[in-house]
């Protein structure tokens, strides 16, 4: 195992936790989404600094591992993106070209998704400026009422295909509103809705699934899949076993150790009270580092085998733990907890936060030492 230091505020020493990435992890998550598509492609989404983990180390990773469509939400991901993945990769942004970022789109060779009327006669223009036509994805709205062409805007585009003058349309694509949920009857609409709509445009490959749409099945496979939050170890929905590798551990420092006795209390509002004296130890984790704040009286950490009650709110800069079940002699300022691992995973964490594994990780603050692990 190759171990490879991140980039990082402080060292490894002085940081109140550290946060490791392994690589090995997504990789092997990215290989085993391939398989479950067959012919279909299988891209690989990285937008957020890859869900938080550092695009920079992730991509690369990515890319041996075989991807070679990218997707990014925002121009300038795109163009941050393109100086680290090969020239052989493609970079599609699914937010689209903005008014003053469509000569970059071209420079960077970026491809942009196309969500409304306008920014296809943004991209038109931009192609006979550069009087030569242009790569682009069509969205169309299949139900979700977030981004793309509204059934009204395909019809006009059919009606009017001279609008699409100069533009190379090679995918058109749409995003489940509930594919976490496989009995919810609106992925099937959508479904229809959208090969009925692309049915109405240039004939294109089809993108119709993200993460937990490769688990509806090969009738939601089609042309390409774009998988973002399977990649990095999240369940794609909670009927089943989660299939995917771990990817994070984090392990936070105990700052101080202290006992608790019966009528004192633990925090601001002094919200825990315990009901017989118990150990407490305050971790160098807080709602400032992306551990949410919900985590308090809900969420645990983990010494081993032993659970560790979070106790208390958490504060911005730190937490506390009932550690009263680790023996004495273990017990020490500077000692190491798992607030993620094996015993707790992503989406554990945010089930006590109430919150989902996507938000989690893309909160993870920046105060942590990073280490790659590949």
């Amino acid at each position: 195992m190759t171990i490879l230091s991140g980039p990082h505020l402080w060292p490894a020493s002085r940081a109140g936790a550290t946060l490791t990435v392994d690589l090995a992890a997504i990789a092997d998550n990215y290989r085993l989404l391939c398989g479950k598509v067959n012919a279909a492609v299988c891209a690989a989404v990285v937008k957020a600094d890859a869900y938080g983990l550092g695009a920079e180390q992730v991509a690369p990773v990515l890319e041996r591992a075989g991807a070679r469509e990218f997707f990014v939400a925002h121009v300038d991901e795109g163009i941050a993106l393109r100086k680290i993945v090969s020239a052989e990769t493609r970079i599609t942004v699914l937010h689209g070209p903005r008014p003053d970022a469509a000569a970059e789109c071209v420079y960077f060779d970026l491809r942009p998704v196309l969500n409304s009327l306008d920014q296809v006669d943004l991209w038109k223009r931009e192609a006979l400026r550069q009087q030569s036509p242009l790569d682009a994805v069509l969205q169309v709205d299949s139900g979700m009422s977030r981004f793309g062409l509204s059934r009204k805007d395909v019809g006009d585009l059919a009606d009017d295909p001279e609008r699409l003058g100069g533009i190379r349309t090679n995918l058109i694509m749409s995003h489940l509103a509930c594919a976490d949920d496989p009995a919810n009857p609106a992925n099937k609409m959508q479904r229809q809705r959208f090969l009925e709509m692309a049915a109405m445009l240039p004939p294109a490959p089809l993108s119709l699934s993200a993460s937990s749409g490769i688990f509806l099945g090969s009738a939601y496979h089609m042309g390409l899949v774009r998988p973002g939050a399977a990649l990095y170890g999240i369940a794609p929905n909670t009927e089943a076993a989660n299939p995917l590798k771990q990817v994070v551990r984090l392990q936070a420092r105990v700052l101080q150790l202290r006992n608790v006795d019966v009528g004192e209390g633990v925090g601001y509002g002094l919200t825990y009270q315990p009901e017989g004296p118990r150990r407490i130890a305050t971790v160098a984790v807080g709602y400032a580092d992306g551990f949410s704040r919900q985590n308090g009286g809900t969420g645990c950490a983990w010494f081993g085998d032993i659970r560790l009650p979070i106790v208390g709110r958490v504060s911005m800069d730190s937490l506390a733990l009932d550690v009263s079940a680790v023996p004495e002699a273990l017990l020490h300022a500077d000692m190491h907890v798992d607030l993620i691992g094996a015993r707790r995973s992503v989406d554990d964490v945010a089930a006590a936060a109430g919150t989902i594994g996507y938000e989690i990780l893309t909160s993870l603050g920046g105060r942590y030492y990073r280490e790659y692990t590949e």
